[in-house]
């Protein structure tokens, strides 16, 4: 993500925040007191007057008439899962209330889970575990959405309605890679329905959630749109739209709406130093819940489009060792053998920077930009292949089951490699390290006070071209260097081989 977050600012700043409300009220108690009959006497009620008639002309009517319109088709979920079923859940939902320094302890899935085995109670086997949710019906004849994490290993599902009516429902389709699921309650061609919104919420709008939050039924919380685009660190198609709207535990699956009662985001998580609401949750968006809810509906599973490739963000310095006037687009590790981006002649160093004729921000929006688009559609991709722009035509293939079509988002936190003295680096030609294979070059030795070791490089990472050029010796190294220093670039780009991927690099020149 690119705003850390650091889990001790909300206890810090809650205080003060909690005093300012307090203030609030005590000043309107004396605003009330003061306009009184009995105080008017005093001239305080001419005072008063104008300011109560600004709030009311700012203020909302309320929410009762939108409330009344979507909550009837708003629903609890409970699940009960077998434990031998689901121990790797279960496990996790473990780590998420335990392990502080867990990304899920700041932006935590809200399981609800209720029942032994929790919190450190012990387990017996075959024991059956219930969790709780929410959910919202899209159809009359019975289709709902909740969170793929709801309903992931189920063995049983029963939805509870506003009125208190109980049905059985069946899993339908589930994604993991978004969080949603689509259920279905048979039976009846009459349930309260709402639509998602094909707007996307402006940040300051109105938002009004309706769910289940700690197994209370049908409660209903306001606010305001806090951010879009959020990337919780969660998955490849992070885009969570940021609500205020207090959501708890149980909330997960249940709709937030706009105010003429359309579905703006599916509730999905929260971040919560204290495991209830601060005023930070995250939504699905309607436009993702869409797209996902129809492919569910019509095959049970979902498919997007692939182009195979490992990709990472065009960092600053990446940007400069490239020429390139903005740090924008997404640069290509490794094109996967036999993809249809290797076929199409995309290489490493690559930059992706538009499909389809519009402009790519970085490689989280390349993933989501293909993931969008259905296996065997044709794109264009704009591309700047070492240093001049082509545009290149494919036909995008099938994403598999658990590869991506997107790479790393970190700067540099793999091992790539730099090589050369100035660089804080020893080499070698792979050639005559064992195990090093026969292109590039060995880093034998790195000075960890140097440019290089700040980048991440380690000893055996094989650099295997420097500023776009392969490298087989300490001399190709220095020489494209020296090149790169002389026509005025502040940093080189590097493609590395580690044991853990092949990516590029941009280390300082010094």
């Amino acid at each position: 993500m690119n705003d850390r977050v650091n889990s001790d600012t909300p206890r810090t700043i809650l205080k003060p925040r909690r005093l300012a409300l307090l203030g609030t009220v005590a000043a309107l108690g004396v605003a009330v007191l003061a306009a009184s009959p009995a105080s008017s006497q005093f001239g305080i009620t001419s005072f008063v007057a104008p300011a109560q008639a600004a709030e009311g002309a700012a203020t909302p009517q309320g929410f009762g008439d939108l409330v009344a319109k979507v909550k009837p088709a708003v629903i609890s979920v409970r699940v009960k899962i077998d434990q031998d079923n689901d121990k790797s859940a279960m496990m996790q939902q473990n780590r998420m209330d335990s392990d502080e320094d867990s990304p899920f302890d700041q932006f935590s899935r809200q399981f609800g889970f209720r029942g032994p085995g929790m919190n450190g109670m012990p387990r017996q086997r075959h024991q059956v575990i219930t969790g709780e949710g929410s959910g919202f019906f899209i159809s009359a004849d019975g289709y709902a959405v909740t969170n793929n994490h709801v309903v992931d290993h189920a063995e049983s599902v029963q939805v509870t309605m506003d009125d208190g009516t109980v049905y059985t429902a069946k899993v339908v389709g589930t994604d993991p890679k978004t969080d949603l699921a689509l259920i279905k309650v048979d039976g009846k061609k009459d349930f309260p329905f709402v639509k998602f919104s094909d707007q996307k919420p402006r940040i300051g709008d109105w938002v009004v959630a309706v769910g289940n939050p700690f197994g209370l039924g049908g409660t209903v919380t306001a606010g305001i749109v806090s951010a879009s685009g959020r990337d919780i660190g969660n998955g490849p198609y992070d885009d969570f739209i940021q609500i205020d709207a207090p959501i708890n535990k149980g909330n997960s699956g249940g709709p937030a709406f706009d105010m003429s009662g359309n579905v703006i985001g599916v509730n999905t998580a929260i971040f919560s130093p204290s495991g209830g609401s601060v005023g930070i949750g995250f939504d699905i968006p309607a436009s993702t819940a869409k797209l996902v809810v129809a492919q569910l509906k019509d095959k049970g599973a979902v498919t997007r489009g692939w182009l195979g490739v490992q990709v990472q963000p065009v960092t600053s310095e990446i940007a400069d060792s490239l020429g390139l006037k903005e740090a924008r687009g997404a640069i290509v590790d490794n094109p996967q053998d036999g993809s249809p981006a290797a076929k199409a002649g995309i290489e490493a160093g690559d930059v992706i920077t538009a499909v389809n004729g519009t402009a790519i921000k970085d490689s989280r929006d390349l993933a989501r930009t293909i993931a969008t688009l259905a296996p065997g559609t044709s794109v264009k991709l704009d591309v700047l292949h070492k240093g001049a722009a082509k545009t290149v035509t494919l036909a995008l293939g099938e994403l598999p089951n658990e590869r991506q079509a997107q790479g790393k988002t970190g700067e540099g936190k793999v091992q790539p490699d730099s090589g050369t003295p100035r660089l804080g680096l020893s080499l070698a030609p792979a050639g005559e390290v064992q195990g090093a294979g026969q292109k590039g070059v060995v880093v034998t030795e790195v000075d960890p006070q140097g440019p290089a070791a700040q980048r991440g490089i380690q000893t055996g990472d094989v650099i295997l071209n420097v500023g776009g050029k392969a490298v087989a010796n300490v001399g190709d190294v220095r020489s494209e260097l020296a090149q790169a220093k002389s026509s005025g670039k502040r940093s080189v780009l590097l493609q590395v081989k580690s044991a853990e991927a092949t990516r590029f690099v941009a280390v300082p020149l010094a």
